[in-house]
């Protein structure tokens, strides 16, 4: 872990609200046969096993915020998008685990 970058926490329900305020852009680092099975409904998947910072859609203003399935992958990829010089220092803590616990809706079929 870098000194100089750090990964902010943030809860599902911070999340879906940032989401639904349109300030918030989610970003699905997990792989497409996981997000085929459950998806954010308004996540873009960026995989983090081909992980290229640059593959980020441009967030027009927004927060971008990583996610994954538990939380670990989405700090990862911040990281690597803090070390390509991107300010992206947002996940969603817990991940789809944590989304679905906190009873937030998620749609099939990727």
């Amino acid at each position: 872990m870098l000194a100089d970058h750090q990964v902010h926490d943030l809860t599902p329900e911070d999340v879906s609200k940032g989401i639904a305020e349109g300030r918030y852009l989610l970003v699905d680092v997990r792989e497409p046969n996981e997000v085929a099975v459950e998806a954010y409904p308004d996540g873009v998947v960026v995989p983090l096993q081909s992980f290229d910072p640059a593959a980020i859609p441009d967030p027009k203003g927004k927060q971008v915020v990583f996610a994954c399935r538990s939380g670990k992958r989405s700090v990862t990829a911040s990281l690597a998008a803090q070390a390509a010089g991107l300010p992206y220092d947002k996940h969603l803590a817990g991940g789809i685990i944590g989304w679905k616990a906190a009873g937030l809706p998620t749609r099939t079929g990727g």
